[in-house]
């Protein structure tokens, strides 16, 4: 698929700062990294920008501090990526600041400097001109490697790219493509696989694909919002009521639509929500009060599997079941391994399905692992991605010197 943004790989670096919108948001364990898939996603646009003689400055947001709070501080990233890259990253006290800058002024070709959270500035999630302009002062050029963050937009994402020159990092550039290939021009036929716990979620995807997909499997707690639809008892499953409506709006599409949509046919049930606790098997949907539906049915999983198989592309977005505990981790398993076994393209979209390949051992046998859950179901959608629109033209940055495309936007050149 094409890409219409400016990339990183046209972008003239030698000898300029250039402020990295990363998304590092990444689990934190005792202080330390849990893990470093998302560091990794991001090295080679640091690594090329290093080789091309750039001195970078390094943004990300991690969780979601209310204000400056040192358990999310970046200080355990930057260790991380240090050892990754084999040099020294320097942490800034702030995200913008007199040290920060001053940090930033003092880089060399080659230097990495990480801001602190970005989130601990407030002007972070109002996109607050403000901060973006302080942000844009640290740099020459800026580049966008965050999808996983491209959905919002906040000042590091979408407000800065106005005021700099502004690129698509590599991550970035092929998420787009891998997404967007899936769904507008997927090899046939096109097997949707969606899970989690809400409808609400994903309803946008779910009306996308009725109109494109040949196929969609829904599984996890959502099938419940489906079943409760119906008039099918779902005992102390739970339940969506909010998503109740949406399905039942899915079921009526689904009748028109030339996708077929599947449901589960059997289920695994808990006592209450535990590894512990009393399990059985469901043949059928009808859940008794009493119990709870936390996996879906070996045979649902054996049709799942074998729709999977004889797909040309397949989307997977959303866990079986409750995959973390064990004895419910079946469906999500069985899912996992048709999808790493599928001849087709495959595509896993970020969140916690791509947490359960990894966790599985599968993600190598994946064509592409996205790294934005919710980025890569409203690109799905067909919904505008705030931190992808507002960088360059691919039009607009080729032939441009870097002195012109800092003054794109009038009296802003003078900032940076």
């Amino acid at each position: 698929m094409s890409f219409d943004k400016a990339s990183v790989r046209d972008a003239p670096v030698e000898g300029r700062r250039v402020l990295v919108r990363v998304d590092f948001n990444v689990p934190l364990a005792n202080g330390e990294v849990e893990d470093e898939a998302r560091i990794r996603a991001a090295l080679p646009t640091i690594e090329l920008l290093r080789e091309r003689g750039a001195a970078l400055v390094l943004v990300s947001h991690l969780g979601r501090p209310k204000g400056a709070d040192p358990a999310f501080s970046m200080a355990p990233v930057a260790v991380r990526l240090g050892k990754l890259l084999g040099a020294e990253v320097t942490l800034a006290p702030a995200v913008v600041g007199s040290e920060a800058e001053s940090l930033a002024r003092q880089l060399g070709p080659g230097e990495v400097l990480m801001l602190e959270n970005s989130r601990f500035e407030p002007g972070e999630t109002s996109n607050d001109p403000e901060l973006a302009r302080r942000l844009a002062a640290l740099a020459d050029l800026y580049v966008n490697d965050a999808f996983g963050a491209a959905h919002r937009a906040h000042a590091t994402t979408e407000g800065v790219a106005h005021l700099l020159p502004a690129y698509a990092g590599l991550l970035l550039e092929r998420e787009v493509r891998e997404l967007t290939a899936v769904r507008d021009d997927p090899l046939r036929p096109l097997c949707v696989v969606l899970g989690g716990a809400k409808v609400s979620d994903k309803i946008g995807v779910m009306e996308r694909f009725l109109e494109v997909a040949d196929g969609m499997l829904v599984g996890g707690a959502m099938c419940f919002s489906f079943f409760s639809a119906q008039g099918v008892a779902t005992g102390d499953s739970l339940v969506e009521e909010e998503g109740i409506e949406l399905a039942g709006r899915v079921l009526e599409r689904a009748e028109g639509s030339s996708c077929e949509l599947a449901l589960p046919v059997d289920l695994v049930l808990g006592r209450e929500f535990s590894a512990d606790t009393e399990r059985r098997q469901l043949d059928g949907v009808a859940v008794p009060d009493g119990w709870m539906g936390l996996d879906i049915g070996p045979r649902t999983a054996r049709e799942y599997a074998a729709a999977i198989g004889e797909a040309g592309t397949v989307f997977w977005n959303g866990p079986m079941g409750v995959f973390e505990l064990r004895p419910f981790a079946a469906g999500t398993r069985a899912v996992a391994e048709a999808v790493a076994s599928s001849s087709g393209t495959t595509v896993v979209g970020g969140g916690d399905s791509a947490a359960a390949v990894a966790s599985f051992g599968l993600a190598d046998r994946i064509d592409w692992l996205s790294t934005g859950g919710g980025a890569s179901l409203e690109l799905m959608e067909g919904r505008q991605l705030p931190g992808v629109e507002a960088l360059m033209n691919a039009s607009e940055a080729r032939g441009m010197r870097p002195e012109e495309a800092a003054r794109r936007n009038a009296g802003v050149g003078s900032d940076g």
